[in-house]
Parts: C-alpha cells; sequence; structure tokens
C-alpha cells in the first residue's frame, strides 16, 4: 500500500472512530433520560439495571475516545514524516496529465 493510500484509510478510520464516539455519546444520553424519567415512574428493574449499563457504556465510550486519541497522533505523525501535503499535489498533479 502508497503511502497516500495508507493515510487516507488511517483517516478513514480516524472518521469512524470519531463517529463511533459519538454514537456512544447519543446512547449515554438517551439511558441517562431514561434513568431521570424512571425517576417518576419508578420501574425497579428500570432502576437496578440501569446504572451498570450507564457505567459499562461511559467505560466503552472512554476506551474509544483513549484509541480515538492514540489512533489520530499516530496518523497525524505518519502524515508529517510522509509528506502527505506534497503527495496529494503531485497526485493532482499526475491526474491532470
Amino acid at each position: 500500500m502508497d503511502k497516500l493510500k495508507k493515510f487516507e484509510l488511517m483517516e478513514k478510520i480516524s472518521r469512524e472512530l470519531e463517529d463511533i464516539r459519538n454514537s456512544q455519546q447519543a446512547v449515554l444520553e438517551k439511558i441517562a433520560k431514561v434513568e431521570v424519567d424512571n425517576i417518576e415512574l419508578g420501574d425497579k428493574t428500570i432502576e437496578s439495571k440501569i446504572p451498570d449499563i450507564y457505567q459499562r457504556t461511559a467505560d466503552n465510550s472512554a476506551a474509544i475516545l483513549e484509541i480515538l486519541n492514540s489512533f489520530q497522533e499516530k496518523t497525524d505523525d505518519f502524515g508529517s514524516k510522509n509528506n502527505i501535503d506534497q503527495l496529494r499535489e503531485q497526485q493532482e498533479i499526475d491526474n491532470l496529465k
């Protein structure tokens, strides 16, 4: 795999990880809303299970964020070390020929 293709794949994975992180945040917000709504309803199953579900989801969200930050740093380093901007410019020139 050439360097430009590898970098583009790394960027794609970063975007996908960011999307997963955003999805996890939305899930956490929905779980919290169910927990708050259940205060009025008082369903015992929800009351007993939701805090654990929330915590596991929060732990997963934190792990995803850790992976995302690490991977974005690797992507940035790879881009800098391999002159990705210059490779992109050269690719555009080659495509015009």
